[in-house]
Order: C-alpha cells, then structure tokens, then sequence
C-alpha cells in the first residue's frame, strides 16, 4: 500500500503575480509604460487593484528578462534596448527559425499546419483593427507554433526570450501607418509555402518576414 502524498495547495499569490506580470508585459508591448520612466511597486499596485507584493514579484520577473532594472529605492525603470541589441537579436532569431522552418517544412503533416491558420489570420484581424497587444499575442503563438512543430521544446523557449528582449515600441507607430498588416500577411503566405513542400523558399521567406520587422 503506497504511503498518501501531503496535500500541496496552488498558490494563490503565485497565480497573481504571473497576471501582474503580464499585464505589465501588454502596458510595455502598448507603450504605456516607457523606456528610461521609473515606476514605483505601490503605484502600479493601486493601479491595477493589488497589493505591492505581487507587483514587486513580477517587476523582478521582468528585470530577470531584461525588460526592467531595479532602481534602488524608487522602483523600477524600464529598459530599452539598443540598435545594436536588436541587431544581436535579429540574428540569432535568422540563425535559429530560418533553418528550423525548412526543417519543419519537409517534416510537418498538412494537418499540423493548416491548424495554425486562425491564428495567421488573426494577426491580421488584430493588425487590422489597430489592436497592438492582441497582434503580438497572435504573431507569438505562430510563430512558436511553427517551431514547436520541430519538437525542440529548448529552441521555442530560446525565441521566445529573444522576442521578449526585442520588443519594439516603434510598433505602436506601425499601426497607424499599415506595415503592421503586411507583416500579418505574411504569415499566410509563408504557410502556403510550407504547404507547398518548397523547404528552401519557406526559409526565405522567413528570412525576409524577421528582416522586415527588424527594420
């Protein structure tokens, strides 16, 4: 007779600081809050009904993915990063998608990727209506979508932590002058190439989409 195991109840706090974090990740993503601005833990606590603790928690997860540094004190100030960090950042995401979508190509079922076409085209619905946050989501959930197709849980996770240390606030400017729904689009056509079985044409046009939202 197996011995019962002791009851380990969810934290609740736990729970809370993980929605904190990503509210404060989608006021980043939306401009809300700026670069090089400090922000102290209680403000944004009775900002969003809570108390400071959870807000700290989550301020300390972002400054461990370098979104925010610590001021001692005050708060927390958030990072922006350079030219040449989104450079960086570029091409490690060109050296590890570009390869891994030819990959993925010449292994994925019709199946596996005609199931992300929602969420293709909900890019473009979000980038449509001018809704920055709901785009980023959709446009995360494809491209990690695409690459888990790979089956290297280690390679989603390492994008998805460039995606984060790259964020744009220039995105906001996108919306009203339109490139953000040609990058949407994209999407679409780069599953129909994949569709299509052309390895070699879907790790181009991979390449082209990450240079576009470099630039």
């Amino acid at each position: 007779m197996s011995e019962s195991r002791p009851q380990r109840p969810v934290s609740m706090q736990a729970h809370l600081r993980d929605q904190v974090a990503d509210a404060l990740r989608a006021a980043l993503v939306a401009g809300e809050l700026r670069p090089g601005v400090v922000y102290s833990a209680p403000a944004l606590a009775a900002e969003y009904g809570v108390s400071a603790t959870p807000v700290r928690e989550a301020m300390l997860d972002l400054a461990r993915q370098g979104l925010v540094e610590a001021v001692r004190n005050k708060g927390f100030r958030v990072t922006e990063p350079s030219e040449r960090d989104l450079a960086e950042f570029t091409e490690l995401r060109l050296l590890i998608e570009a390869p891994t979508i030819g990959r993925v190509t010449r292994t994925a079922t019709r199946e596996q990727l005609e199931a992300l076409r929602p969420t293709a085209e909900g890019t473009v619905a979000a980038a449509r209506s001018g809704d920055l946050v709901g785009y980023l989501e959709a446009d995360r959930r494809f491209h990690l979508g695409l690459l888990s197709l790979a089956g290297n849980a280690r390679l989603v996770e390492a994008v998805d932590d460039l995606r984060r240390r790259s964020r744009l606030h220039a995105y906001a400017d996108l919306v009203e002058t339109g490139p953000l729904v040609e990058s949407a689009r994209e999407h679409a056509e780069l599953l129909d190439t994949m569709l299509a079985g052309d390895a070699a044409a879907a790790e181009t046009r991979m390449r082209h989409h990450l240079a576009r939202v470099h630039r």
